[in-house]
């Protein structure tokens, strides 16, 4: 097992939840259902704010390789969500539970392909705004995060020994899909939609 096998394999385990996590379904969902730029904007400073936050407690706990990558992912964070951001979402609950180096190196990967699919949408919201240079802000955003998934696929080959430790990667990346999307169901069904209906 090396870094690339682990992220192809984890793609194809989580197919249907990325891509509904990928789905303008779920940035009606972030927004509360206010489809309009100054929402969507604030749904990704919440999402950025969570991260670095979450990052930087990662890095303040780590040393080596680890610590690089997780600070450099918080510093990443702090320059792409300054803003007034929302209520933490519950997918960081999870992330904050993860321990040891092996299962944050593979939440971190987790977290990087929930967000380039959730960020795609952003940019395609933008888009479809007549807003191109907001669109172009949020590509670099997502940019930064496709950065942030090679490095993790990096640090899971650094420290990652074993198939213990593969294994431990693994449920920890899968843990922290699966609570984004619980949380995308479970908003959506709040609201009146069923989202297992959209694709």
């Amino acid at each position: 097992m090396n870094g690339q096998e682990f992220t192809d394999a984890l793609r194809d385990a989580h197919e249907t939840p990325l891509s509904r996590l990928g789905s303008s379904k779920w940035v009606y969902a972030l927004t509360d259902g206010e489809m309009d730029g100054d929402s969507v904007k604030i749904a990704w400073t919440t999402e950025a704010s969570a991260a670095h936050e979450t990052f930087a407690a990662w890095a303040d706990d780590a040393d080596g390789d680890a610590a690089d990558v997780f600070g450099d992912a918080a510093e990443t964070l702090a320059n792409d969500g300054s803003g007034d951001a929302g209520t933490t979402p519950p997918t960081y609950e999870t992330l904050a539970d993860l321990g040891g180096t092996t299962e944050r190196a593979g939440g971190l990967l987790a977290w990087t392909l929930v967000t380039e699919k959730t960020l795609a949408q952003m940019v395609g919201f933008f888009v479809g705004d007549a807003d191109p240079a907001t669109a172009n802000t949020f590509r670099g955003y997502r940019s930064d995060v496709e950065e942030l998934r090679a490095a993790a696929v990096d640090l899971l080959d650094a420290v990652c020994d074993d198939d213990a430790d593969w294994d431990a990667a693994r449920a920890a990346a899968d843990r922290v899909i699966e609570a984004a999307y619980d949380d995308y169901v479970e908003t959506l069904e709040s609201m009146g939609i069923k989202p297992k209906n959209v694709c």
